[in-house]
């Protein structure tokens, strides 16, 4: 996989690809043959030469500056998370040794608190698999329970796609978040077996991973079209766990006196009898 051996370079050239002339201020003159910015434009703004940006796109020099990654941002229009992300592949990483991945277990404490919200409420874990979950967070959507994973779901599974009107925008907020969980960890063999099932299974995942887009995803709302109470306006809050790195309690709640707080109150009268 590509990601693996050359992260910074994939992530400067699929950026670059996604950034107009008009964009970036300057003009389109004649035919172009490539999508978005052209190697030598970025490297006239970002105040280096054409030949050291090619360098960087094609993994021959992987640590540059701090000022030139700041400077490479700015052309490519990178948000604060982006940014931080860019600085972070530049960093580098000490090449280790491949350990089995460590299975994510979700502490006691934790797994008795999700079952007493009166919230849905779920574990996720640093590949967005579901290491617990609570009844009414089953209610909202079936395929919440301990041992599924929110990428498969949502783009595998046509029922889960149909509680979201706006899946197209629905699963790209995932993939961005899904990068910004694993970081530069991506010789990781789960990793490495989750996105290359996905790339194989779902065109739309294999475009969106393409783009690279980075995102944390914090305090997102999410609309469901619920198959039993209709349409819910519900608030998503991530929350990290002392203990459990990398593992994330997820909690979604409605705005008080609104209808989606009526038909979430609803579906939990349902799910008890």
């Amino acid at each position: 996989m590509s990601d693996e051996f050359n992260l910074l370079g994939d992530y400067v050239r699929a950026r670059r690809e996604l950034v107009t002339p008009e964009q970036a201020g300057i003009p389109s003159v004649g035919v172009r043959r490539v999508s978005g910015l052209r190697r030598e434009e970025v490297a006239m703004l970002a105040g280096i030469s054409a030949d050291y940006y090619l360098r960087l796109e094609q993994g021959r020099d992987r640590n540059p500056s701090a000022q030139v990654l700041e400077s490479l941002a700015r052309v490519l229009q990178l948000d604060d998370n982006a940014t931080a992300y860019l600085l972070r592949l530049g960093a580098g990483k000490p090449r280790r040794r491949r350990r089995r991945p460590r299975k994510e277990t979700v502490p006691p404490g934790v797994a008795k608190l999700i079952v007493t919200l009166p919230l849905p409420a779920y574990m996720e874990g640093r590949y967005l698999d579901v290491l617990a979950a609570n009844s009414l967070a089953t209610a909202l959507s079936p395929r919440l329970v301990a041992g599924g994973n929110r990428l498969r779901d949502v783009f595998l599974d046509p029922a889960e796609q149909a509680l979201y009107p706006d899946w197209e925008d629905a699963a790209q907020g995932m993939v961005a978040g899904f990068r910004e969980s694993v970081g530069t960890d991506t010789d990781d063999p789960r990793f490495i077996e989750l996105v290359g099932e996905l790339s194989l299974a779902s065109p739309r995942f294999s475009r969106l991973w393409a783009r690279h887009d980075v995102n944390t995803c914090e305090g997102t709302p999410k609309h469901i079209d619920h198959p039993q109470v209709g349409g819910l306006w519900l608030n998503r809050e991530r929350l990290g766990v002392s203990g459990a790195t990398g593992q994330t309690l997820v909690v979604l709640h409605p705005d008080p006196g609104t209808d989606s707080a009526d038909k979430l109150a609803l579906l939990a009268s349902v799910m008890r009898t």
